[in-house]
């Protein structure tokens, strides 16, 4: 590890032997004695990271810092002082300090606070790529074993997880083999759910389903207290992770977990069997006015306020209701100010489409393909719309309110990148995730 480093004290011949401990250590340092002088330096060169003391003559430490960042706002400054004085401390933060040591500081001290301040990403993505090497042994290993539903799940959790540490990590060898693993991962899952799926749906044992999610997991809530079930249509696992931190502002997310979409994935099916609380074939048979076929005309999600009524109806709960469709900014907006209205409900449900826009948009527009080119960019896609959604602004006021939210999704999604070729007539449907015609080929292969 080196950089190069200035150091202003006012009595900075007193701290020579550090300054020779730092040097035989490789980093090169300038020394001035005064806030005015450090502002001049920085103006003049560049520095890997600046050491200032608080209390000097003239300029103090927090001006000099004020001055400093004008000038360069991302170089790292360790402020160094003998007062222990809350204020300053607070001032020093506020002023966007990468540290903050208490003087005397002994060279060691010194040494962690450069570490962990120029080298610190290094050091993670080190740390970060052997401590997945270890875990690529174990799951792979697993892979092979004869996993149930939740090991399945355990194994994606920790796919998700050891992708996104590995995001910032330099080591691109290491995201490779993370992709190839990943890839093996969901060969092996597509043959197990391809040999138990129909199995899950005839017995009572099998993992949480889409139609299963609302009975397991928010109807016994439902007139208890005031809730709001939120669904984000079409949002990842790891879409999930990525906006947790944020939603953990507002909220103690007691509890994560993950269930199985049914099959096909697509909204028409998994959010009305979501809603309606069945299978699509029960939906058609005890709701023929309600279920569209893939010939008839019409949206296939028109009526998912009726399903969700008639869930509730089924399992005996008589309370208020809303139901909003979020599709546009504007309506999105006038929810938000609508929400003292809301909030006399039992109950408000809220669908929010855009992240599967922005899926759909992902192969449609070649902007949105620039911007989210890989997932990462699409996780930090997803990030930026909700830090500045009326969605987040919602959640706030129903934090606010001490409200509790059920949150959640009705499909994930898939990037393909080996896509399979469907031949067939005009009536051929146009949705990615499945093929309904006549006379279709493809190859089986």
């Amino acid at each position: 590890m080196e950089g190069r480093i200035l150091w202003a004290d006012d009595e900075i011949d007193l701290l020579k032997p550090h300054i020779l401990f730092l040097e035989d250590k490789g980093f090169e340092i300038d020394t001035v004695n005064n806030g005015s002088d450090a502002v001049e330096m920085v103006e003049e060169s560049h520095y890997d990271i600046i050491f200032l003391d608080e209390n000097m003559p003239g300029l103090t430490g927090l001006e000099t810092l004020a001055k400093i960042k004008e000038r360069n706002q991302n170089v790292p400054i360790i402020m160094i002082t003998k007062s222990e004085e809350e204020h300053i401390m607070e001032e020093a933060i506020g002023g966007q300090i990468s540290d903050y040591l208490i003087k005397p500081v002994n060279p060691n001290q010194i040494l962690l606070a450069l570490k962990k301040n120029l080298d610190s990403k290094n050091l993670v993505s080190q740390k970060t790529t052997s401590d997945y090497q270890i875990e690529f042994r174990e799951i792979g290993m697993r892979l092979n074993d004869r996993l149930d539903a939740d090991e399945w799940a355990d194994i994606y959790d920790k796919l998700v997880k050891w992708e996104l540490k590995l995001e910032n990590s330099n080591d691109e060898g290491m995201k490779e083999i993370l992709a190839m693993q990943k890839k093996e991962a969901n060969t092996q899952f597509c043959k197990y759910v391809d040999k138990n799926y129909q199995d899950w749906l005839n017995e009572s044992d099998g993992p949480i389903m889409s139609h299963k999610v609302l009975s397991e997991k928010l109807m016994d809530r439902v007139g208890n207290e005031k809730l709001f079930l939120i669904v984000i249509d079409n949002l990842r696992y790891d879409q999930w992770k990525v906006l947790k931190p944020a939603i953990s502002e507002m909220y103690n997310v007691d509890k994560e977990e993950t269930f199985y979409s049914i099959l096909p994935t697509a909204t028409h099916y998994a959010r009305n069997a979501l809603f309606a609380g069945l299978m699509p074939l029960q939906i058609e048979k005890d709701h023929p006015n309600l279920w569209l076929n893939e010939n008839d005309e019409g949206g296939k999600n028109m009526h998912e306020k009726e399903l969700m009524q008639a869930n509730l109806d089924r399992h005996r709960k008589n309370v208020k209701m809303s139901y909003n469709k979020v599709v546009k900014l504007d309506y999105a907006k006038k929810m938000v100010d609508r929400f003292n209205e809301l909030i006399q409900n039992d109950l408000n449900v809220i669908v929010y489409n855009f992240v599967d826009m922005l899926s759909h948009a992902r192969t449609e527009m070649e902007v949105i393909k620039e911007l989210a080119d890989d997932e990462a960019a699409y996780r930090s896609l997803t990030v930026s719309w909700f830090n500045h959604s009326p969605l987040k602004e919602m959640l706030q006021k129903i934090a606010d309110q001490g409200i509790k939210v059920v949150l959640t999704t009705d499909h994930g999604t898939i990037r393909v990148d080996n896509p399979v070729k469907v031949v067939g007539d005009k009536s051929t449907n146009t949705n990615l995730r499945y093929k309904v015609g006549r006379n279709l080929n493809y190859s089986e292969k």
